[in-house]
């Protein structure tokens, strides 16, 4: 970056000064840093450090680069995974009210910079298409230059961006403030939620503004992990109380739910690819792992304990709108109620002891193959409770582990709910040999 002549470019100075300006000073500093000229102001530090990796990057300072728009069923199945479509209703109610006064809009990123929701003031919205600012998009810093999604995720923290502080020159009539959300749980960057609009919208504390709403959102995500945790321990707890020596329940993160034996440790380090079976961890030693609803049981292995898997489960379909699945392990066992989908989907992976994929299960739940990303999302929901049980590629049920299913009794009465051409055809074709119980 060249000399400067003057002093850094202050946030309040510039929002003092009319748009245009605004505008002829910062793009006055951006030609001068891109020609190696002497810089009437220097850049913010924020700003600087991010036209240095844009120009070791190869980023076209006049050239608007665009990266291909996911498609709908993209889009959607990264939304269904995605912890912070559970924050939307956060986000929503500390932003929108204001935004169309503002004249701005609200756009939520993931961590890979792709753009999941964005909401706001119609006009602008129509504007943010033409600058390729859509859902599906990659506004990594890398691909488009500074701006308040990228640069925020690149720096984990909140930065806000007016006009040619944006580097590639299309996104000058703009200002944008983005903050990071991280997962409360282990720290992990979750994506940004930005407000962008015109250049003359902008004001200092904008960026106050969405970093206090990202961190209302990192509340809300911290008190639905204290209720996950609270849901684990209802669950954990009559296990551990009728087991002998040393035990505790962890959430996938490692949080400790409950404890039997030992002094609990607010959380444990889990080793990559944990799952089922003997384990070593670090802090404990090895231990035998069974998987809980949100959750995993260790039972520090000594003299009197061995291999922990869960080795039964038996889904109960018999009664109408009280489905469950009970697991049986080593430790005891625990019931979970089922939601009608997921229902649907074990009984179908009950009668398919070789496993289904994605697209078979999405012709036998819906009749139509295509309809994957939602069966993904539902596997996905489902597998955080029976972890272990199930397994995916295809999806099936373990090869370990005994499969009892109970039907009711009358044929007509299996999932009445159920529109499923698989579910109808069982309904209708199992009529004349029908046996309320099954085992795989």
């Amino acid at each position: 970056m060249a000399d400067t002549a003057g002093s850094t470019v202050d946030v309040a100075r510039i929002s003092a000064m009319d748009a245009r300006e605004a505008a002829r000073l910062l793009k006055g500093v951006r030609a001068a840093a891109l020609a190696g000229d002497r810089l009437p102001a220097a850049p913010r530090p924020e700003i600087a450090e991010s036209w240095r990796r844009m120009l070791a990057g190869g980023v076209h300072p006049d050239r608007d680069a665009r990266s291909r728009l996911l498609s709908a069923a993209e889009t959607e199945e990264r939304r269904q995974v995605s912890p912070l479509r559970e924050i939307l209703p956060v986000l929503r109610e500390g932003l929108l009210p204001a935004l169309d006064e503002a004249l701005h809009i609200m756009v939520v990123a993931d961590a890979d910079g792709r753009l999941l929701w964005r909401e706001g003031h119609s006009s602008i919205l129509r504007r943010a298409d033409r600058l390729g600012f859509a859902v599906g998009a990659d506004w990594a810093e890398a691909v488009v230059g500074t701006n308040g999604v990228g640069t925020s995720l690149v720096t984990r923290r909140p930065v806000q961006v007016f006009s040619a502080e944006h580097f590639v020159s299309s996104h000058h009539d703009w200002t944008c403030a983005g903050a990071p959300v991280r997962d409360p749980r282990d720290g992990r960057l979750l994506g940004v939620v930005d407000v962008s609009g015109p250049l003359a919208t902008m004001h200092p504390a904008t960026l106050a503004w969405v970093t206090s709403v990202a961190r209302l959102a990192e509340r809300e995500l911290r008190i639905r992990h204290l209720e996950s945790l609270e849901r684990l321990r209802t669950v954990a707890a009559p296990l551990l109380a009728r087991l002998p020596g040393r035990a505790l329940a962890v959430d996938p993160q490692g949080w400790t739910a409950a404890a039997t034996g030992l002094a609990p440790a607010d959380r444990v380090p889990l080793p990559k690819g944990f799952g089922p079976g003997r384990v070593w961890v670090p802090q404990l030693g090895h231990c035998a792992v069974e998987p809980l609803p949100g959750g995993w049981l260790l039972r520090i292995e000594d003299a009197r304990t061995g291999s922990g898997a869960a080795s039964r489960v038996v889904l109960d379909l018999s009664r109408a709108g009280s489905w469950s699945a009970t697991v049986y392990g080593a430790a005891g066992s625990w019931s979970l109620e089922l939601s009608p989908r997921h229902a649907e989907l074990l009984f179908l992976l009950a009668e398919s002891p070789r496993g289904r994929s994605a697209a078979e299960l999405a012709a036998e739940l819906f009749g139509d193959p295509s309809r994957t990303v939602t069966v993904r999302a539902e596997m996905s929901r489902v597998r955080r409770n029976l972890a272990g049980v199930l397994t995916h590629r295809p999806y099936r049920f373990a090869r370990d582990v005994e499969v009892e299913l109970i039907r009711p009794a009358v044929p007509a009465e299996l999932l009445p709910h159920s529109t499923a051409p698989a579910v109808v055809r069982a309904r209708l074709g199992r009529a004349g040999g029908w046996g309320p119980r099954q085992v795989m």
